[in-house]
């Protein structure tokens, strides 16, 4: 697991492969087509439309979604077997280590699903919680302080949709990177990150990133953040402005097994309590 830590911090990202068995594989996939079903249909309104990039997103599909938001939330079905693989021991180990940190530490963030766009669509280049407006103080004091947090994209399907410039997390962009095409397909040093079915791949949410996808290849990843509990304030816009908030009191996690029950009991509560002391969030991008 050190070399967890170790390749995360020097390239800012590390991938794990096969984390899923056949069977979770498939059941996940199974949860994962429903949730899809009905946010295209429009009987689930916690969506990613296009073509807006971040939240807050509209709630209308009619013109396409490459996003479903929420799979925590206990009136999406299927909504249990979204939740254990959130809180699992495949998940939450590897975060713990990356985040030095025990269960009574952990703090429930967010869980989404990045799914096949009804037309092809790209993001901008960007850090998630750093605005393309920062200076080059700006940046590097947020990417000298801890993240706080472990992000990944856990992959049902093949996944080359993410593109990252490595070790752009431990700096501030160059006058190229500032100066360049905000969708520019070739940015200098650029790797396309192939993420194999039940593969997971953790990431720094600040290095350089964008995301392209294909609307003829089937995409279904995991998309999810965990925290420390001494990272609120720093967290809690990134977490927050999701609207996560609305619903987390709704949750109950009485199926799960004793151990994951406590532990999403616990990670709950300080999600709660960081929106008691954060009560005024905004939103860390515009479109």
């Amino acid at each position: 697991m050190a070399d967890l830590l170790t390749s995360l911090e020097h390239d800012g990202f590390v991938l794990i492969p096969s984390v899923l068995s056949k069977h979770e594989l498939q059941t996940l996939r199974t949860a994962c087509s429903e949730a899809v079903t009905l946010a295209r249909a429009g009987k689930w309104s916690h969506i990613r439309t296009l073509p807006k990039q971040f939240p807050p997103w509209p709630s209308d599909p009619s013109h396409g979604i490459w996003g479903v938001q929420h799979l925590l939330h206990p009136a999406l079905p299927n909504s249990k077997a979204l939740t254990a693989s959130y809180f699992s021991d495949a998940i939450v180990s590897p975060v713990k280590e990356l985040l030095s940190a025990t269960d009574d530490e952990l703090v429930m963030e967010l869980y989404n699903l990045l799914v096949r766009p009804d037309q092809d669509f790209a993001l901008r280049w960007h850090r998630d919680d750093i605005p393309p407006t920062a200076t080059v103080e700006e940046e590097l004091k947020r990417l000298n302080e801890p993240a706080w947090h472990a992000q990944w994209n856990l992959a049902l399907y093949d996944d080359r949709s993410l593109v990252v410039v490595p070790e752009s997390h431990r700096r501030a962009r160059t006058e190229a990177e500032r100066n360049a095409d905000p969708y520019e397909s070739n940015m200098l040093g650029q790797k396309i990150v192939e993420i194999k079915a039940g593969d997971v791949m953790f990431y720094d949410n600040n290095i350089l990133h964008r995301g392209v996808y294909d609307a003829t290849v089937e995409r279904m990843t995991l998309h999810g953040s965990i925290g420390h509990v001494k990272g609120s304030s720093a967290r809690a816009q990134n977490v927050l402005q999701h609207g996560v908030g609305a619903w987390v009191d709704e949750c109950r996690f009485d199926d799960l097994p004793e151990g994951l029950k406590n532990r999403a009991n616990g990670m709950r509560a300080r999600l709660h309590q960081m929106g008691s002391d954060n009560p005024n969030v905004g939103y860390s991008q515009d479109d």
